[in-house]
């Protein structure tokens, strides 16, 4: 296994500006993967949302027909699938927290480490710059042997050759002092640095561990909803299975049924016509007219005619109704006309039926019509009487008012 003591080191000495940063990277790592789980989280509430409305539109498809039933088995699932998606982001969240607990003691350690390997960081300093003094300083050493050796072969006087040797003694002075300055600082360096790559592997190794235990935690609060949802699955398989086309077809004859009884027979039976026309009895047609004047009528007819045999009697339709002469028929048809009055013949008598419009005669049966009906009386004076709301059935008007008039066919010289 590769250690940071053994790893960062090198010739420019920047093992410790690369483990620094890398500690300082691990809080980036910590904050990223609260980010990571946040927008995971995200995801699975709006699916759960969504799962749950989709839950609540199954309710909303037709419930009719025998399919019907199975909409229920589709809610059920889906809302304990929308149920356990929720409960990941329930766990989700509590995970979030949990990490950005572990960031916010991420910062208070490495500001502590910080000021333990501060010391290390003055060493790093000083070796480095003791480097570059013995670089320079080995570099004028050279060059001063070489000037005071230079100097001797090509015959300069002595005391140009005395200056260059003061100057080589002093290059060699410094040459060795950095030297030995450089011993001493690497000396101090590799002791720090090596304890500072110990406790930056030994950080970099507890980040390690929490930040598997956290996605350890993460896979395992997935894999354990998973199963919930696989569970909801299993249940949404069985409860199909359970949903046969026999049970559908029973629950909807239980439902919709509308009885078990089937149509009766029906047998042709003779008509007994002898019992039916036992209860008959004759009707009787009610004349309509003022009382007072039909009276008025018949008194001149006893007087006129005391003989039974003499009495104008006017002949009668199969109804009781009165034939009307040519003569006041046509008196009535201009009445009619004058009013505005549809005129409409029945039997001895005639009927207009104002407002109504040209149409069918009234007849038996007819519940609500208004209209004015005449008849002849006696010695062919027209009675004549108003309906409303009335019935013909059997000659009679339902609310029995009556409006009379007296209408005198024309003698034998106006016509």
């Amino acid at each position: 296994m590769a250690s940071f003591v053994e790893s960062f080191w090198g010739e420019r000495n920047n093992g410790f500006d690369v483990l620094y940063h890398n500690m300082k990277h691990g809080h980036l790592s910590t904050k990223d993967l609260a980010d990571f789980i946040r927008e995971r989280a995200t995801i699975e509430e709006v699916y759960s949302r969504s799962m749950t409305k989709l839950a609540k539109s199954a309710s909303n498809y037709t419930q009719l027909g025998t399919f019907a039933p199975v909409w229920d088995v589709f809610k059920i699932s889906t809302e304990k699938v929308a149920s356990c998606h929720l409960e990941l982001v329930r766990k989700l969240q509590e995970l979030i927290k949990e990490v950005q607990k572990y960031g916010d003691e991420q910062i208070k350690a490495h500001k502590k480490t910080k000021e333990e390997v501060s010391g290390t960081l003055e060493a790093v300093q000083n070796i480095q710059s003791i480097i570059q003094a013995l670089q320079k300083s080995k570099e004028n050493y050279n060059t001063k042997c070489v000037e005071q050796e230079r100097s001797k072969k090509e015959g300069a006087t002595q005391r140009e050759i005395d200056k260059a040797a003061i100057k080589s003694k002093k290059a060699t002075d410094t040459y060795k002092l950095y030297v030995e300055k450089y011993a001493a600082a690497k000396s101090d360096f590799e002791k720090k640095m090596t304890e500072t790559a110990q406790k930056f592997q030994d950080i970099e190794e507890m980040h390690l561990l929490h930040m598997k235990e956290i996605v350890e935690s993460l896979s395992n609060t997935v894999k354990e909803i998973h199963l919930q949802i696989g569970q909801v699955h299993e249940e949404f398989i069985n409860n199909m299975a359970n949903t046969t086309v026999e049970s559908l077809i029973q629950k909807f004859a239980e439902s919709k049924g509308t009885g078990k009884e089937r149509p009766g027979l029906i047998e042709f039976e003779e008509c007994n016509t002898a019992s039916a026309v036992e209860g008959i009895k004759p009707r009787k047609r009610k004349a309509f007219g003022l009382s007072g004047i039909i009276k008025k009528e018949k008194d001149a007819e006893s007087v006129e005619c005391p003989d039974a045999d003499s009495v104008n009697i006017p002949d009668v339709d199969d109804e009781g109704y009165s034939i009307k002469p040519e003569a006041s028929q046509n008196i009535l048809l201009s009445i009619a006309n004058m009013l505005g009055w549809d005129c409409h013949g029945r039997s001895g008598g005639r009927a207009w039926q104002r407002g109504l419009g040209a149409g069918r005669a009234p007849d038996a049966g007819d519940e609500a019509w208004v209209g004015w009906m005449f008849w002849v009386q006696g010695d062919g004076a027209w009675q004549g009487g108003s309906a409303y709301e009335g019935s013909l059935d059997a000659g009679v008007w339902a609310d029995g008012r009556a409006a009379p008039c007296t209408v005198t066919p024309p003698t034998a010289a106006e016509e």
